[in-house]
C-alpha cells in the first residue's frame, strides 16, 4: 500500500509542476482560431514526455529507497556489510565511475538493483533474501551487473527512450485527435467531443504499444549488464548467480521504477513477454555460455 501511495503521490506531483510550467510558457495552447500549432504541441509533448521521465529519473534513488525501505550504508558495522562496501567500491573503480551510494533493504525475495540519476550519482541496493540465500561469488556476481548497468549508463538511456516515445505518442494522439474533430466531423468551435475521445483513446492504445519498445530496449540492456557484471566478477560467476536465481524464480516484487534495472525478472510467456523488463534467465545463462564455459559453484550462504 506504501508502495502504491508513493507511486501515485510522486507521479500527481510530477504532472501538477508540469502542468504549471506549460501553462506559464503558453505550451498548452497548441490549438487555436488558426488550428494546430505543430511547433507548439511538440514542446508541449517534449515538456510532458522528456520531463517526466528526468524528473522521475532525478528523484529515482530517493524514491527507491522509499518504496523498498531501503538503508544505505553510511558505515558499515558488519562484515557482510563491508563486504557489500569493498566489493562495490572494488567494482566500481574497476569500472570507471563514482562510487556508488550502497543499501540494503528487508525481502526475502532474492534481487538486488540500481538506479540514480548518472554514473556517479547512483545507488545499489541488495534484498535481505538474497544476501541469506546465495554465495559470496554469487553475489559478488550480482553486485557486478548493477555497476554495470550504471558503467553502462543505463538509466539515462532508458529515460531517453521513455521520453522520445512518450513526446512521440502525446503528438500523434493529439494531432490525430484534431483532424478527426475539425476534418472528419467539422468542428469548428475548439476542441470536442471528438478531439478528447481521439486522443484520450490513442494515447492508451500507443502507450501500451510505447511501452512494449522501452521493455524491448531494457531487455537487451540486462544481456550488457550480465556480460558486464561476467568482467566485473568472473564468467563462472556470472553464470552461477542466474543459475541460483533461476531455481529461486519468483514474480519480481521491485517498484516500476527499478524494476528495469534488479537483478531478476521475466520468466513471462506468450505475449507478456513483450511487456517484460528482462528476458528469460534461460536465456541470459545460454547468452553467458555462448560466450565460455562456466560451472556451478557450491553453495555457501553470505550471511546477514
Amino acid at each position: 500500500m506504501k508502495r502504491i501511495a508513493l507511486f501515485l503521490l510522486t507521479n500527481f506531483a510530477v504532472l501538477v509542476t508540469l502542468s504549471v510550467v506549460a501553462h506559464l510558457f503558453g505550451l498548452n495552447r497548441f490549438i487555436g482560431a488558426q488550428g494546430l500549432d505543430f511547433g507548439a504541441l511538440l514542446a508541449f509533448a517534449a515538456l510532458f514526455g522528456f520531463g517526466g521521465a528526468f524528473v522521475s529519473l532525478a528523484i529515482s534513488k530517493w524514491s527507491a529507497k522509499m518504496a523498498v525501505g531501503a538503508r544505505v550504508i553510511e558505515h558499515p558495522t558488519t562484515p557482510t556489510e563491508v563486504w557489500l562496501v569493498d566489493t562495490v567500491a572494488r567494482q566500481a573503480k574497476a569500472a570507471g565511475i563514482g562510487m556508488p551510494d550502497v543499501a540494503v533493504y528487508e525481502s526475502d525475495e532474492v534481487n538486488a538493483f540500481a538506479t540514480g540519476m548518472s554514473r556517479n550519482n547512483a545507488l545499489v541496493a541488495v534484498s535481505t533474501g538474497l544476501l541469506r540465500r546465495m554465495t559470496r561469488d554469487e553475489a559478488e556476481a550480482v553486485l557486478g551487473h548493477e555497476v554495470s548497468h550504471v558503467a553502462n549508463g543505463d538509466m539515462v538511456t532508458l529515460a531517453l527512450i521513455q521520453g522520445i516515445v512518450n513526446t512521440f505518442v502525446i503528438v500523434i494522439a493529439r494531432a490525430v485527435g484534431w483532424f478527426v474533430d475539425r476534418v472528419i466531423l467539422k468542428n469548428e468551435q475548439g476542441p470536442g467531443i471528438g478531439y478528447y475521445v481521439t486522443f484520450f483513446v490513442l494515447e492508451i492504445a500507443l502507450g501500451i504499444l510505447a511501452s512494449g519498445i522501452v521493455m524491448w530496449f531494457s531487455r537487451r540492456r540486462e544481456f550488457h549488464a550480465d556480460t558486464g557484471g561476467a568482467g566485473l566478477a568472473g564468467h563462472n560467476k556470472m553464470i552461477a548467480a542466474l543459475e541460483r536465481l533461476n531455481s529461486l524464480q519468483g514474480a519480481s516484487q521491485l517498484p516500476e521504477r527499478v524494476a528495469a534495472f534488479g537483478i531478476s525478472g521475466g520468466g513471462k510467456s506468450g505475449w507478456s513477454k513483450f511487456f517484460s523488463t528482462h528476458p528469460a534467465l534461460e536465456d541470459r545463462i545460454a547468452a553467458l555460455r555462448a560466450n565460455g564455459a562456466g560451472r556451478p559453484i557450491a553453495h555457501q550462504s553470505v550471511g546477514y
